[in-house]
């Protein structure tokens, strides 16, 4: 039996936010699979925050350079994940995250020959290495005679990276730009199903565990049955812990590293909005108390605000408030905790 205390705290360990970081942008990104993208800043933040060296520069470089990509490899969400890993994991979870399209399409307003006419003319205007940004990307796609007004062109451009001709690779001005996937990623990982339903299992829980097989279904957007599957792939590279009743699965490695490392797990971090120490489970309440998940994000609304983590658990939410100088991270605690309220701007500060 382990306890829901220790689980947070090994949940810590595995997502490299105490104990060894990985070397590298590539290390961190590879530990946890992929990484939610939807605030781009704030994803370069959660890397460098599990890197040795803690630099947004380094994570940069590695989108740069094309070791690193940002996509929709699951869910419809933006995730940073290793460029090797996206073919073989669109391949495995787009066909799911594609469910409804023909509905969503119909109600843009848009045919099967847009999406293909769209994806013609991304194609020719990237060709040969040219990589533009989103809005020139859409300028092209508009002046070719598909429309991209309201919600059209972030729904072509997704479908178009759903379906693997699209990727976010380089970045420009700070902001990244879009390139064809077969181009950038030069040297991508194929894998059949079965082992790849297998790699999926063990790195999720290898860098999210403990967890249960409903966390990663919920987190890949998959299947009870293909995720089963994927543990017994798995096998005995996994170790399975009783949480209250619950099977949980995990990295062998981690309950020794909890042993060596539990002072610095309970610390106090902050994480930025979107973390996955937070998103990358269908059941947070072993690190958030379900009667403060509004908190975290208000009115449910999928905007999920920067978290205080004290002893393994989100203890408030903070953010930034005023401007140059001037500017300092103020905190929201769920329970009124003046030490833990003070070392928060000087945290923040630190931040990657």
């Amino acid at each position: 039996m382990t306890t829901p205390q220790d689980v947070a705290l090994m949940r810590v360990l595995a997502q490299l936010l105490a104990g060894p970081p990985a070397p590298g942008p590539a290390g961190a990104v590879h530990r946890l699979t992929a990484v939610q993208g939807q605030d781009f800043r704030g994803a370069v933040t959660s890397v460098a925050l599990r890197t040795e060296g803690r630099r947004r520069e380094d994570v940069l470089g590695a989108l740069d350079d094309g070791t690193v990509v940002r996509s929709w490899p699951m869910r419809g969400t933006l995730h940073l994940l290793l460029a090797e890993d996206l073919p073989w994991m669109l391949e495995l979870l787009g066909p799911r995250a594609l469910a409804g399209l023909a509905a969503r399409r119909a109600a843009l307003e848009l045919t099967d020959t847009d999406a293909e006419r769209a994806r013609e003319l991304v194609v020719g205007a990237l060709a040969g290495g040219r990589r533009l940004s989103r809005a020139a990307l859409l300028a092209a796609i508009a002046d070719g005679g598909v429309a991209t007004t309201g919600q059209r062109g972030y729904h072509l451009l997704w479908f178009l990276a759903q379906t693997g001709t699209l990727c976010l690779g380089p970045t420009e001005e700070g902001e990244q730009q879009f390139v064809l996937l077969e181009e950038w990623v030069r040297t991508p990982r194929r894998l059949e199903r079965e082992e790849a339903l297998g790699e999926l299992a063990l790195r999720y829980f290898r860098g999210h565990g403990p967890a249960t097989v409903a966390d990663l279904v919920r987190w890949a957007g998959s299947t009870v049955r293909d995720v089963r599957a994927g543990v017994a792939v798995a096998g005995d590279r996994l170790a399975r812990i009783d949480v209250e009743g619950t099977e949980h699965l995990l990295d062998p490695a981690t309950p020794d590293l909890l042993a060596a490392h539990r002072d610095e797990a309970r610390a106090v971090r902050l994480l930025p909005g979107f973390d996955e120490f937070v998103l990358g489970y269908a059941d947070r309440s072993a690190v958030l108390d379900p009667e403060f998940a509004e908190r975290i994000c208000p009115g449910r609304n999928g905007v999920f605000a920067p978290t205080v983590v004290a002893g393994g658990r989100v203890a408030g939410t903070w953010r930034w408030t005023g401007t140059g100088r001037r500017r300092v991270a103020t905190p929201s605690l769920f329970t009124e905790d003046a030490g833990l309220a003070s070392a928060v701007p000087e945290l923040a500060e630190a931040l990657p």
